[in-house]
């Protein structure tokens, strides 16, 4: 997963060119951004970010430029570690188009309670805040590329912005 951090403004990420740490702010996920101290280009998320607390989903959820993936799993589940290379898949091939998230549900509870997470893998799809589509089971790459396809094209048809 992303070596990443949070605070409540965005994503914290390294820069592969000089070490320097930038935040890449929630309301501009889907821009190229430049680092602050080298100047340049950084990569967009290529790979599944894992959530640390429900703050930081809350914030991502409701102020992201980009469809969030989000995965819903656990370490014990066998399903779970299945479905993980097909999401680091995902991630790479919509890196800067949407962002996919893991969510333990052992480590955050809240979150799988809140959400009414009742089996795992989970994944869901969010969009200017709110949940627009879900679906249970370990599925391949295209799948879930599908479902996220589909998720955007039924938002978009609600008037909202695709």
């Amino acid at each position: 997963m992303a070596n990443v951090g949070f605070d409540d403004r965005g994503i914290l990420v390294t820069c592969p060119n000089c070490g320097q740490r930038n935040r890449l702010a929630y309301e501009r996920l889907g821009e190229a951004v430049r680092c602050g101290k080298c100047k340049q280009t950084l990569p967009s998320l290529a790979e599944p970010v894992e959530i640390p607390s429900a703050a930081d989903f809350d914030s991502l959820i409701a102020r992201a430029s980009v469809p969030i993936v989000v995965d819903y799993w656990a370490p014990w589940c066998g399903p779970c570690r299945m479905v993980a290379p097909e999401l680091q898949k995902v991630a790479a091939r919509r890196a800067g188009r949407a962002l996919v998230v893991k969510v333990n549900t052992d480590a955050l509870p809240d979150l799988g309670e809140r959400f009414g997470i009742r089996s795992i893998p989970t994944l869901a799809v969010f969009a200017d805040g709110k949940e627009v589509a879900r679906t249970a089971g370990a599925r391949p790459a295209e799948d879930i590329e599908r479902f996220i396809d589909q998720a955007r094209v039924e938002f978009a048809r609600d008037g909202s912005r695709q």
